[in-house]
């Protein structure tokens, strides 16, 4: 079953690329969140001229803290790029000779404290500044003493993930940057996908936090390359030093100036959204999705209220009998190989449950949607050709 294409798609039709309808998450691998009209046209309109970067930056930085109530703003390439020039802040400050040297760190604290329970693959952007990570506490528990006992004179920084996936085996944030402010050591709390609820943009740093660093690409729904820093003014300061246009750790992970008002448009379009009436709307679409699917035999659906991360947007959860011999990966290989593809959200592969995520779902994709994973559903459970 394939929905008319729209206009737009010429362009990865000429290239052979088959579109993909997003009800997975905003995940980079899908090119993170949909650019919103608004993000388009400023991104349009900076591409006419040339400015000044260095003056744009700190204009947009000004702006985007005034939008979002913390105490200053930074503007990056992502937030990899975030958690590293982060880092780079807290090892440098706004010292110039500090900041020309790195990755260089001899002689300057460049320690970064991190949960056992909190290790993956992201806090790998932690090494490009030169940094070293210091883990502490287990996989299953970290209690606030060993946050304490992994602080020493060599510490710049402690690392903070936040979301329910990584906090499920942390402290609080709380008990962290307690630990951490009594050696008067920062907190970094890295929120990429903790958007929405709009709320968060400041959440982290009512709670203890010293930089907070979000994706733009993700529930921003900002460009795919952008990142923003929120936090201290000393140490906003500081990884502006460490960023682009400068020339350090950040100078790599540069922003283009559409890249940059694409961001601020996304900030300003997030901050006066009304997010009540689109989490109502998200979940009158699944409750639609739940009544076609009640005629699939031995097919169970629920809604949960959050995101995989714990963000306020509802998810459709699909489970089948295992007799059925049907697992996630046989229904997201059948989805995926549609046109366009669909994306589906798959926790375990071998699991025989999968979810429906509405928040990259276009209204013109919703009913191709459903169509196509009861299709699939039906061919897969009740051996349908």
């Amino acid at each position: 079953m394939t929905g008319p294409a729209p206009q737009t798609a010429r362009i990865y039709d000429d290239l052979g690329i088959r579109r993909v309808i997003n009800a997975a998450d905003t995940y980079t691998a899908w090119g993170g969140g949909r650019l919103p009209d608004e993000v388009v046209a400023a991104m349009s309109a900076a591409a006419a001229h040339h400015v000044d970067i260095g003056a744009l930056l700190g204009a947009v930085d000004r702006r985007i803290a005034l939008l979002t109530g913390a105490p200053a703003a930074h503007v990056v390439n992502g937030a990899a790029a975030g958690l590293a020039v982060s880092v780079a802040a807290c090892i440098t400050g706004t010292d110039p000779a500090a900041v020309g040297l790195l990755p260089d760190t001899r002689g300057r604290p460049s320690e970064v404290v991190i949960l056992a329970a909190q290790r993956n693959s992201y806090d790998r952007a932690v090494l490009a500044a030169g940094a070293t990570l210091v883990q502490v506490g287990h996989a299953d528990s970290t209690p606030p003493w060993a946050v304490a006992a992994g602080i020493g004179p060599w510490t710049a920084a402690a690392l903070y993930f936040a979301g329910t996936e990584f906090e499920r085996c942390a402290p609080p944030l709380e008990d962290v940057a307690a630990a951490a402010h009594a050696h008067d050591v920062p907190v970094i709390v890295d929120a990429a996908a903790q958007f929405p609820p709009a709320g968060n943009l400041t959440h982290y740093l009512d709670r203890g936090a010293d930089l907070v660093i979000f994706s733009g690409g993700k529930g921003l729904r900002g460009p795919q390359s952008t990142g923003l820093i929120l936090g201290r003014e000393d140490l906003v300061a500081a990884c502006a030093a460490n960023s682009y246009p400068h020339h350090s750790v950040g100078r790599s992970m540069k922003s283009s100036k559409e890249n940059v008002l694409g961001l601020l448009a996304a900030v300003e379009r997030a901050v006066k959204l009304d997010w009540d009436g689109e989490y109502q709307r998200w979940v009158d679409l699944l409750a639609g999705y739940q009544a076609r699917l009640a005629a699939i035999p031995g097919l169970r659906t629920w809604i949960v209220p959050t995101g995989r991360l714990g963000q306020t947007c509802p998810r459709l959860f699909l489970e089948w009998p295992a007799e059925a011999g049907t697992t996630a990966a046989d229904l997201e290989r059948r989805l995926a190989a549609g046109d366009p593809a669909v994306a589906i959200g798959v926790d375990d592969p071998r699991s025989h449950r999968a979810f429906v995520n509405p928040y990259s779902v276009l209204p013109d994709e919703e009913e191709h949607l459903i169509a196509v994973v009861v299709e699939a559903l039906r061919a897969l459970i009740e051996g349908e050709k």
